[in-house]
Order: structure tokens, then C-alpha cells, then sequence
């Protein structure tokens, strides 16, 4: 059996966040109970209308082909729905339908990076940002950004970022790991520094309608009209909506790109899953009172875990402005050890913090160095009130028993 694969895989790294999923599930299989802070998914249930546009949707028959980049009706959903957020209506033409937000991003790799092209990512990062870039042969540009400053690219750091080189800027606010977003203020100033270059912005807004204490997501689509020829909305209904594993996300760009990815996607997934789209119209077109439970409800869980965490001795965690991750900082807990049959044993990075959480007390949590911030470490709150205060037991009892 041949067993050489193609060069731009020994580039890519896999995901972090599977693999602690799948040390989680080999622990409950073995019948331990754990408690999961790892997986960025809502654990609510679509909207009960949701839900029943997909069942009407199979009931019709829609169980064929449909256009590569979506269907006119969700094109239309999607474009009224940039309406109301963004404050223009793109054409519809502009809109490509995909196979979640994560393909979206692979599309745009694929239809433009190409080998020398340098791609700059604040980091933190979310881990497929830089191995999309990788693996079409350009070479992300990672911006140190501090927790002092809220973990926000600032427009001194990306002006000292691009080059003649840069490609595009991607940035995902509320961020992915973080929850971090930015100001209206802030991206004024960034969006300064992108009129300085012909670069590509992209802009991941997929978290953008999860954010808290009155933070408004500012999307540089409303910001910068001058510069939509080369803006690119990454959007979806997989967290606003709980919809993950229905893969429905989409772009916004301009028409000569759009048309780009229709061909990109034409040769390979062709169009998202028919009764998926059918629900994701009746998502972006129905009540949203369910909705605003929801982002109350992750609100709720963001203040207990941050607080409950920022009192544990050697943690400390700010509170984000949105998605439903808190990103803390275990660098007090490093260079402590603790003790098992083989001997003691050093917390000597964020890896060997996660090891021991998931091992001792049973709690799973991605390491930050898988987002290029080690001595951090990622929790994601899409988990009940009951289960967060469970863990946050279990880590304040663990941490208690290190020397």
C-alpha cells in the first residue's frame, strides 16, 4: 500500500481541540466523568421553528441538488439579514452558502493564497487559521497580542506587520480563543492602516451576535464602504443559533471573489445540504426571543466561570465581550508539581496544566499554546451553571494539592 502523501500535510498540525475531545471520550468510556470545558458548541437545541422548517423541508421533497453557493430564499435571509446588522444589503450574487464557516475560510484559502503570500493573524489564533494558510503554501504572519491590552491587534503592530508580501489580514472579533472584540474606535484605527495597503481584510464575525454587558460588534463591513472591494464577512448560524452540526455558513464579498469561490466550491462540495439551508432561512427570518435567552444565558455562565476562576490562586481571567470563551492565564500555576506513583511531576507549560486538569480532576480544557499563547488556556462556558461550578470545584481542589 503507498504510503507518501502529499507534501503540504508535513505543514499542518492536527487540531488541539480534537485531541483533548478525544482523550475526554476515551475517560467517559472507561466510565469517569468529565467535565467539559473544551468544545466551542453551544449545548442548546435549535429554535423549535428551526427545527420544523427542516422537517417541512423533508416533507417537501428537498432532497436534491440546489444551487452551488445556496438557495435564493437563504441568499435572501442572509442579505436582509446583512441589512439589519451591517447596515447595507450586499447582492445576493455576493453571498456563497457553504459547508459551515470552517469551509468558508478553506474556500477563501483556496481561491486566494498561493506560495510567498504572507497572511497576518492576530494571536492568540484560532488553530485552522494558520494551517489553511500553510497548507496552501503561504506563510502566516502572527501578531503578538498582550492580555494587558485585552489580547486586541493594535494598529501599530499591524503597520509594522504588512508587507509588500501580505496577502490578507484575518481577524475573528468576538475572537476565537479570547471572546475578545473590538471597539468601533479600534477598528477605526485598524482600518486606517488596511487603506495603507491593497491587502484582503477578512473578517470572521461567526460569534458576533454572542457578546455581553451592552458590547456592540462593529463589523468594519459598516465601517469602511470604501473599502468593501476587498472585505470579506465570514458568517453562519452555528453558534447565534446552536446550529453546529446542520454546517451552514457563509461569505460575503465582492462580486469578481464570489464569483472565484462559486468555481472553487462547484469542483468540490458543490452546494451545502438542502434541508440545512431550508432551516437556516427560517433561522435568519424567525423570532429571536430564543435567541436573546441564549446570549443571556452564556452571560450568566461567563460571569461564573471568570469570577470563579480569577479565585483560584495562580489563575487569572478577564472577562470577554463575547462567544462563549474565557481565555486564563495559568502562568502562576507553572513550575508547582504534584505527586503520583512514579514521583513527582512538574507543571512545566499550559500542556502539562491541561494533562493534569483532565487526568486529576477530570476537567477538559485546550491548551493556549495550541493558539499560540502559551501559559494560557482556552474554556469554553457552553455548559450548564451546574457542570461550570462542578469544575470549578474539581480545579480549585487540584490546584489546593499542588507543591
Amino acid at each position: 500500500m503507498p504510503t507518501t502523501f502529499a507534501a503540504r500535510l508535513s505543514v499542518v498540525a492536527p487540531s488541539a481541540t480534537l485531541a483533548v475531545n478525544a482523550r475526554a471520550a476515551e475517560l467517559r468510556s472507561r466510565g469517569i466523568d468529565v467535565v467539559a470545558f473544551g468544545v466551542g458548541e453551544p449545548d442548546f437545541e435549535p429554535p423549535a421553528f428551526v427545527l420544523q422548517a427542516a422537517k417541512d423541508a423533508i416533507d417537501a421533497g428537498c432532497s436534491k441538488y440546489t444551487a452551488v453557493t445556496g438557495i435564493a430564499p437563504l441568499k435572501k435571509a442572509i442579505a436582509d439579514d446583512c441589512l439589519r446588522r451591517r447596515g447595507h444589503r450586499p447582492n445576493e450574487s455576493q453571498i456563497t452558502v457553504s459547508v459551515g464557516a470552517k469551509h468558508v475560510l478553506f474556500n477563501l484559502a483556496i481561491a486566494l493564497y498561493e506560495p510567498g503570500d504572507e497572511v497576518i493573524l492576530p494571536k492568540p489564533a484560532w488553530v485552522s487559521y494558520p494551517e489553511q494558510v500553510r497548507m496552501m503554501g503561504g506563510t502566516p504572519v502572527l501578531v503578538d497580542t498582550r492580555a494587558e491590552d485585552g489580547f486586541r491587534l493594535t494598529a501599530e503592530q499591524l503597520k509594522g506587520a504588512l508587507s509588500p508580501k501580505t496577502k490578507a489580514i484575518v481577524i475573528c472579533s468576538p475572537s476565537n480563543p479570547t471572546g475578545t472584540g473590538y471597539t468601533r474606535d479600534e477598528w477605526l484605527q485598524l482600518l486606517e492602516v488596511v487603506r495603507t495597503s491593497d491587502c484582503w481584510l477578512i473578517v470572521d464575525e461567526i460569534y458576533a451576535s454572542l457578546v455581553y454587558d451592552g458590547f456592540v460588534a462593529e463589523s468594519p463591513y459598516t465601517l469602511a464602504p470604501d473599502l468593501r472591494d476587498r472585505i470579506v464577512v465570514v458568517d453562519g448560524v452555528s453558534k447565534s443559533h446552536a446550529m453546529t452540526g446542520w454546517r451552514i455558513g457563509w461569505s460575503i464579498s465582492p462580486q469578481p471573489l464570489a464569483s472565484a469561490l462559486d468555481v472553487v466550491q462547484g469542483q468540490s462540495t458543490t452546494n451545502a445540504t438542502a434541508v440545512a439551508q431550508h432551516a437556516a432561512v427560517a433561522a435568519l427570518n424567525g423570532p429571536r426571543e430564543a435567541l436573546e435567552e441564549m446570549r443571556k444565558t452564556f452571560e450568566g455562565r461567563r460571569n461564573l466561570l471568570c469570577d470563579g476562576l480569577a479565585a483560584i490562586p495562580g489563575i487569572a481571567c478577564r472577562r470577554p465581550e463575547g462567544a462563549f470563551y474565557a481565555f486564563a492565564d495559568v502562568r502562576g500555576l507553572l513550575g508547582k508539581s504534584y505527586t503520583t506513583d512514579g514521583g513527582d511531576v512538574l507543571l512545566a507549560d499550559d500542556d502539562a496544566v491541561v494533562k493534569y486538569l483532565l487526568d486529576v480532576a477530570h476537567v477538559a480544557v485546550v491548551p493556549g499554546s495550541a493558539f499560540y499563547a502559551p501559559g494560557f488556556v482556552r474554556f469554553s462556558y457552553a455548559t450548564s451553571d451546574a457542570r461550570i461550578r462542578e469544575g470549578l470545584t474539581r480545579i480549585e481542589r487540584a490546584v489546593a494539592a499542588l507543591h
